[in-house]
């Protein structure tokens, strides 16, 4: 066990860098769900469009409309419970996250002044299904 800065860790550095490392950016369980979700209600839709801010996690060309699927700790969703701050290396995890945040608000920004409609989905609320549809339905509709 290795302590850092009054915390313990039962990892060592290398394992933990390991563990991190897995962590993937696409194609994560609430992707998927998304995924699934808009597929079955029929749109089709591009993914992690490349030439757009940020890389959307669903893009639908024609209707200049994105979908983003943001896990709730590393993108900051406020109030939430899932985006608690860790208790180990907190200056690091601040600066991380919050950059994380920002970069999040500065694509947003530059998709909307390009004139596409921008949904941001929250890991939290993937759990109601029925209302993650209707959402989902009304801001493809729109």
């Amino acid at each position: 066990m290795l302590e850092n800065r009054g915390v313990v860790d039962c990892l060592s550095p290398n394992e933990r860098s390991q563990i991190m490392a897995r962590v993937r950016s696409k194609n994560m369980r609430p992707e998927l769900l998304v995924r699934r979700v808009v597929f079955a209600l029929g749109y089709r839709y591009r993914l992690h469009a490349k030439e757009l801010p940020g890389h959307p996690d669903l893009a639908f060309r024609r209707r200049k409309k994105v979908i983003f699927v943001h896990g709730c700790f590393w993108h900051r969703h406020e109030n939430c419970p899932l985006a608690r701050m860790p208790k180990s290396r907190t200056d690091f995890w601040e600066a991380k996250l919050e950059g994380n945040r920002q970069r999040d608000e500065k694509n947003t920004k530059m998709l909307r002044r390009a004139g596409w409609k921008v949904l941001t989905i929250w890991e939290c609320e993937l759990k109601d299904t029925t209302r993650l549809e209707r959402r989902i339905g009304r801001f493809l509709d729109a």
